[in-house]
């Protein structure tokens, strides 16, 4: 019979062999990664790895052996990613769509684990019963639909099966079978070609690159490579706009299927899918512009080469009868629009001390360049004694004489176009609301006029436009399948006082949605050619690239980023505004010629800043030359 001391006893080396356990597996896994500065953590917080620090699951008082293995293959797994992964290199060659990035990600955590697995057999198994656990409790072996099983995972597994000869783990067989023949018909010799550069990252991610394409989930990387250097274009020579993918044929997903059951389309129901992006476009921007005469200069412009142009870019809409464009105090009651003011008061009070120093910085290099000039050979005013001179050769010369004048900015109009989609939720999204407050007051003292937009969709996965689709037939590549929610929170004739209460609108819950950043482009372009001020600047503030799951859901995996790179190249090339981008997190170099890139949100006051004085400066460094020389 067992006393209370011989409990204790079993509890106290429960406890050890926990505490042998965590010493081992930490070991081995600074051994692995080669660091043995490594930190390694265990908490029953989800694992994640952040630096040199890992996170792993606490094991139970009793572990298994299962769970002993499941926890070694995510130190494993994590170690291996620290000794044979480049972030920079990773970064650099990722591509700018959701979808293809998430593969790209997948692949590369594929690629790092196949090389330990290869070398090492304790490795290999350890990674296979992570790897077994981790499906099992996603639950992936019962998935029988396309929709259900993440093509990102079984791009994974079909790439571990090539690189290491292992076989796919049994609770993801499911998920695998589901995509392996779409997979190896559209990149079977690209995903054969991996194998040979497992040791070459950079060599590994242009493969995949390669495998991307093949399957149209993003270009390849060599086309990219291509482009004119951002900060270097060539100007002699003009590179075409690219031109989409789409070339009539669906992209297989699989999931359609079990969302809707098809329905015959009646006959008194207009057929919507069939009405080409350019027809649409022509009626429904001139309905646009006509409910927008009511807002002082939004009056319609005449038609230019530049709107012909935008609707020669292949790119089609299925349906804008669900599109909106409203302000921003039609979305929510006064009093709900005023408390979302006094949260966003509450997040300023914490941002306004910098971001404030900073909008005093741009005040005062702004207003420096408001000196005072002189307006020469007059025939009246303060005698100008450097042109005595002349009198002294020629006593037949009148007198000179000069007048001071003020010197103003060209009149100037700034439109700050935010994304509202739902990966800017929270801190980023704070950030952006306080920075377009603070500056829009700044260039308001300047004499600038400022107009603040956001874009995101009224719903997720399609809404209304995907309802009518469904109901439509389905017909295949239908092209943007999702309705638009254009969000004007401030004009550029408003003045500051009487918008500042629409920017707590960005902190209300369920507006940030989806983002299609190239038709939200093309609209704050619009407005701005119908001001009438003589400089326009775009500035474009994202996270991401653009992304909507219900139109990349039937179109090829780039259609939206290739109308964003058609956009851009329309407006860098032939329209007078001047753009420039900020992106968070993300690299939008690649897309735009101005460009910056940050990592984190608090740095987006001090480029906003940035970005918008180091145009004002060229424009007077401009003027300077010209005066010069006359």
């Amino acid at each position: 019979m067992a006393g209370p001391g011989d409990n204790t006893r079993n509890a106290n080396k429960a406890v050890g062999n926990s505490d042998v356990l965590k010493r081992s597996v930490s070991v081995c896994v600074r051994s692995i990664a080669g660091d043995h500065e490594m930190e390694v953590a265990f908490s029953k917080d989800r694992p994640s790895l952040v630096g040199n620090r890992a996170r792993l699951p606490e094991p139970s008082r009793k572990p298994t052996a299962e769970e002993i293995s499941v926890i070694r293959g995510m130190g494993d797994s994590m170690a291996l990613k620290l000794a044979c992964h480049d972030t920079v290199v990773h970064s650099r060659l990722a591509p700018a769509s959701k979808p293809a990035r998430d593969i790209y990600d997948a692949v590369e955590q594929a690629r790092v684990e196949a090389i330990g697995s290869r070398n090492m057999e304790g490795v290999a198994a350890n990674i296979g019963a992570m790897l077994e656990d981790k499906y099992r409790r996603a639950n992936m072996q019962t998935v029988e639909s396309r929709e259900d099983a993440p093509l990102s995972e079984a791009v994974a597994m079909l790439v571990r099966e090539k690189l290491t000869g292992q076989a796919v783990p049994k609770s993801a067989e499911s998920l695998v079978a589901l995509w392996r023949d779409w997979i190896e018909e559209k990149a079977g010799v690209d995903l054969s070609g991996l194998v040979k550069e497992l040791d070459d990252q950079n060599a590994f991610a242009r493969a995949v690159r390669r495998m991307l394409s093949a399957m149209q989930m993003a270009e390849d990387i060599e086309d990219e490579s291509d482009e004119p250097d951002a900060e270097t274009p060539d100007e002699d020579q003009e590179p075409q706009a690219e031109e989409s993918e789409d070339d009539g044929s669906e992209q297989e997903t699989g999931g359609e299927d079990a969302q809707a059951e098809d329905a015959e389309r009646s006959d008194d129901e207009p057929e919507e899918g069939e009405n080409d992006v350019s027809d649409a476009a022509a009626d429904d921007d001139g309905e646009e512009l006509d409910e927008e005469n009511e807002t002082p200069g939004e009056s319609r412009r005449p038609e230019n080469p530049f709107d012909q142009a935008a609707r020669d870019i292949d790119y089609k809409v299925y349906t804008r009868a669900f599109d909106e464009t409203v302000g921003a105090e039609e979305l929510c009651d006064e009093e709900e629009l005023e408390r979302l003011r006094a949260y966003l008061d509450k997040q300023l009070a914490s941002l306004s001390g910098i971001v404030g120093r900073l909008a005093n910085r741009l005040q005062r290099r702004l207003m420096a360049q408001q000196n005072r000039s002189w307006d020469f050979d007059l025939e009246e005013g303060y005698l100008d004694p450097a042109r005595l001179s002349r009198i002294i050769m020629d006593p037949m010369q009148p007198l000179s004489y000069k007048m001071e004048k003020d010197t103003r900015f060209r009149d100037t109009v700034v439109t700050l176009v935010l994304d509202n989609s739902g990966s800017m939720r929270g801190r980023p999204i704070t950030v952006a609301a306080t920075c377009a407050d603070i500056l829009a007051r700044t260039l308001e003292r300047c004499g600038v006029s400022v107009e603040i937009l956001g874009f995101t969709t009224r719903a997720w996965k399609g809404g209304q436009s995907r309802e009518q689709w469904l109901k439509g037939g389905k017909i295949a590549a239908p092209g943007r399948l999702n309705d638009l929610r254009h969000i004007i929170y401030k004009s550029a004739d408003a003045p500051y006082r009487r918008s500042r209460r629409n920017l707590g609108l960005m902190m209300r819950e369920g507006l940030l949605k989806e983002n299609i950043d190239g038709e939200a482009l093309l609209w704050a372009h619009q407005r701005l050619m119908a001001r009438a001020e003589q400089r326009k600047i775009l500035m474009m503030i994202s996270d991401g690239a653009p992304v909507d799951d219900s139109t990349l859901s039937v179109n090829p995996g780039n259609y939206l980023e290739q109308h964003l790179r058609s956009v851009i190249d329309l407006i860098e090339r032939r329209s007078p505004v001047e753009l420039l981008a900020i992106g968070i997190g993300h690299d939008v170099t690649r897309y735009y010629q101005r460009a910056v890139t940050i990592v984190d949100a608090e740095e987006l006051a001090g480029a906003m800043t940035e970005q918008l004085a180091s145009l004002f400066e060229e424009q007077s460094a401009g003027a300077s030359k010209v005066r010069q020389r006359a």
